[in-house]
């Protein structure tokens, strides 16, 4: 069968990283691709609990810079990659590789151009949680406007070659696109366009 991708997009704490380990749960070989770096204590003490609720479900793989390099080296070992999330995974290679010069705002489009490619190679199914972009704010300094219009570029490239995109809110989880008849019955038979008569 063909490897598959979703990518459960929404605001923060919209329930999205949940519902996105319990899809991984259909697959057998799980591992996590974690982005998030731990900045201080308290994000520290996050990574650890959220870790310790995973268990032994998930092999957790910290992947915070070269996210296309540990998806193709890890994917011979799953049937399921979950990269959590894209949002951490952008801002850490706009702090990588220096978002203020030619040479870095080079390595950030290879990065990104090379993360893509793998979305084409497929080398196992994959599920993408991702934050969705501001809704109308324009963010006040460049800095925050670059990583807007990166994420957004990012968000969209992902969701046009993804099987599935779920948008969570307040944990109810929106089906936006997917090319499944039954949706591991999350809604039910409320899958949208489709009559329930």
């Amino acid at each position: 069968m063909r490897p598959r991708i979703i990518l459960i997009t929404g605001g923060s704490r919209s329930g999205k990283s949940r519902l996105a380990l319990e899809r991984a749960l259909d697959y057998p070989r799980r591992i996590f691709l974690a982005t998030a770096v731990p900045l201080d204590e308290e994000m520290t003490l996050r990574i650890k609990r959220h870790r310790e609720e995973r268990g032994s479900d998930f092999v957790t793989i910290e992947a915070p810079v070269f996210l296309a390099k540990s998806i193709r080296e890890n994917a011979p070992l799953a049937d399921v990659i979950l990269i959590d999330c894209l949002t951490f995974w952008l801002n850490n290679i706009l702090h990588t590789f220096g978002h203020d010069s030619p040479a870095g705002e080079r390595e950030i489009q290879a990065g990104i151009r090379d993360f893509l490619a793998v979305l084409e190679e497929r080398p196992a199914s994959l599920i993408f949680v991702t934050n969705e972009v501001n809704m109308g704010v324009v963010p006040a300094d460049p800095l925050t406007r670059h990583f807007v219009d990166l994420a957004g570029r990012l968000n969209q490239d992902v969701a046009r070659q993804a099987d599935e995109v779920i948008l969570m809110t307040a944990g109810i989880p929106q089906i936006l696109k997917t090319d499944k008849e039954d949706y591991h019955g999350i809604l039910g038979s409320q899958v949208p366009g489709r009559s329930t008569a």
